[in-house]
């Protein structure tokens, strides 16, 4: 039967204490955790753990001491099912504390037993000369002769045999009896060693009250947040050029690149990623009103003041909010045709999740590891794109509308054509219905070039020069290499005027241009056509600015 919680359970609450005891009553039930579902999140994780415990019937706390550091203590959850009624009481997350470390007694200690280690060997080496020593005189000194060449009587022999073994047992049982004890001085100096040299505890301990109206055997789920963790888009474009018989089209291949350094290993765990961002927080920010004044003159003050000696000059507020930054890593799989598993998408108004298939293992510090979520196929309409201005390069474009529920988030692809590696880009964030563009690498069959008809700068008027003018005029030329017909896009720049003083105009040489202001960027101007084979086309492009010849006037980029 599910458990059932009173109602401290009920509202949630979790206990966080350091050093309150526990009640007497509850009898303490030792338990081991196994991490089971992983969600990861951009910026974090939601971390399932499992406990399965025989608990006796009555009133028990569960200890479970294997929970990671940097978990938040005010996440988490428990839930569960057992065969009995149960009832969950409080929640309590703790350190375990690690017995104090008296240093300089046990630096004396430790010194101590070194003395003593030092005189047994001492002994030691000196029994080992006795022994030497003993053995030595027996081979040297025969006892069987006299001074004068006679032989001795039996008695002297067996006296000297007695006198030599007597000397060398005693050698060998003094030997023994200092290594044994070297061998418990020893362990005591590493046990003391290991205590000098004790890491602060590495788990979190957690402890559940709970209540089973008979003997049964639970299993609980505990539910966690943890920081340390997120997931990147990564993506997978594979365009197919298409041919006399099918259409363009690319697949789309989204996958997730896991990192976590939590502190624990997920291993073989059910693991999900979702566009969630748990680190935003719940609301919108609130502003507080804006004032326009004349600025406040500041009051003198006298001379010598310590205001005017040691209170700096306030300097305005400035206030910046960016986004937060994300790295991601990207790996190149030129060689990648085997059928990957796909994650099962659960698509919400708000978020999205994917289900990764099978189970999953990544270690704290194994680094990143990709995953593969879903793929989808689209047709897509193909055009050549240049910015001569910048580079002659024609680049293929694929363009298509994006038709998944989930949102594409912005990440890195890597780019195929035709089956081959052609390089990296970028995507951006699109939601469905919105028109994905990508590129797809330098088409060597467009030539483009861009070439300067005029550059004059000079001055304008009539009897007096009131004026200085930049007149300009270029001519691009493209040649479509291709035997077949293709879209061709040529992007070039109007500069724009951001003061009444100074005026551009575009001149009526100019090759009238399709788009003007194109991805919302002022000035920026498109020309497109569709190029039929070996088709040359000439597009001219000239403008003109006039300012007050008192003044400069500079191009730059805007900002």
């Amino acid at each position: 039967m599910r458990i059932t919680a009173r109602c401290l359970a009920t509202t949630s609450l979790v206990l966080v204490t350091m050093a309150t005891a526990l009640p007497s009553w509850a009898a303490d039930v030792d338990a081991t955790s196994t991490i089971d579902t992983v969600t990861v999140y951009p910026d974090g994780a939601t971390v399932t753990r499992i406990i399965t415990v025989d608990l006796p019937s009555g009133d028990s706390t569960l200890i479970a001491r294997d929970f990671p550091l940097a978990l938040d203590t005010s996440s988490l959850r428990v839930e569960g099912e057992g065969g009995a009624k149960l009832t969950i009481g409080t929640i309590d997350a703790r350190t375990p504390r690690a017995a104090p470390v008296n240093l300089p007694e046990l630096e004396k200690r430790i010194e101590a037993l070194n003395d003593q280690r030092a005189d047994l060997q001492g002994a030691i080496d000196s029994a080992n000369a006795r022994r030497k020593f003993a053995e030595h005189f027996a081979e040297a000194s025969p006892v069987g002769i006299g001074d004068k060449g006679e032989a001795r009587p039996i008695a002297e022999w067996r006296a000297a045999f007695a006198a030599v073994g007597e000397e060398v047992a005693s050698a060998d049982g003094a030997v023994r009896d200092a290594t044994r004890k070297l061998r418990e001085i020893d362990r005591q100096i590493a046990q003391l060693e290991a205590e000098r040299k004790a890491k602060p505890p590495s788990k979190l301990e957690v402890r559940m009250d709970l209540a089973a109206a008979a003997t049964t055997k639970a299993t609980l789920r505990v539910t966690y947040n943890v920081r340390n963790a997120r997931w990147m888009p990564l993506y997978d474009a594979r365009l197919d050029t298409g041919a006399k018989d099918r259409k363009p089209q690319v697949e789309l291949v989204r996958r997730a690149e896991v990192t976590q350094s939590t502190g624990e290993d997920w291993s073989n765990v059910a693991l999900g990623v979702s566009t969630v961002r748990i680190g935003r927080g719940g609301s919108a920010p609130e502003l507080n009103s804006l004032v326009a004044q004349y600025p406040q003159v500041p009051k003198p003050r006298a001379l010598g003041s310590v205001s005017d000696t040691a209170m700096p000059a306030a300097a305005p507020m400035q206030r910046k909010m960016e986004a937060p930054a994300y790295v991601s890593r990207s790996r190149e799989d030129l060689a990648e045709r085997a059928e990957e598993q796909q994650a099962v998408a659960e698509i919400g108004d708000f978020q999205a999740t994917f289900r990764i298939p099978g189970r999953v293992s990544l270690g704290a510090a194994e680094g990143a590891k990709s995953l593969r979520i879903t793929s989808m196929n689209v047709p897509v309409d193909l055009m050549v794109r240049a910015a001569p201005v910048m580079d002659p390069t024609a680049f293929l474009e694929a363009s298509f509308k994006q038709t998944d529920d989930a949102t594409l988030l912005p990440g890195k692809v890597a780019i195929y054509r035709d089956g081959v590696f052609v390089g990296r880009g970028k995507l951006s964030a699109s939601a469905k219905d919105d028109i994905v563009r990508l590129g797809f690498g330098a088409d060597d069959k467009i030539k483009v070039e861009r070439a300067v008809l005029k550059r004059n700068e000079g001055s304008a008027g009539l009897l007096v020069t009131t004026s200085k003018t930049d007149e300009r005029a270029f001519k691009t030329t493209v040649r479509n290499g291709h035997d077949f017909p293709i879209k061709v896009a040529i992007e070039d720049q109007l500069p724009v005027s951001e003061n009444e003083d100074i005026l551009v105009e575009m001149l009526p040489a100019t090759t009238p241009p399709t788009a003007s202001n194109i991805r919302d960027r002022r000035g920026v101007l498109e020309w497109s056509f569709d190029a039929k084979p070996g088709e040359v086309k000439d597009i001219n492009f000239a403008w003109r600015i006039r300012w007050p010849k008192d003044k400069s006037m500079v191009i730059v980029p805007a900002g």
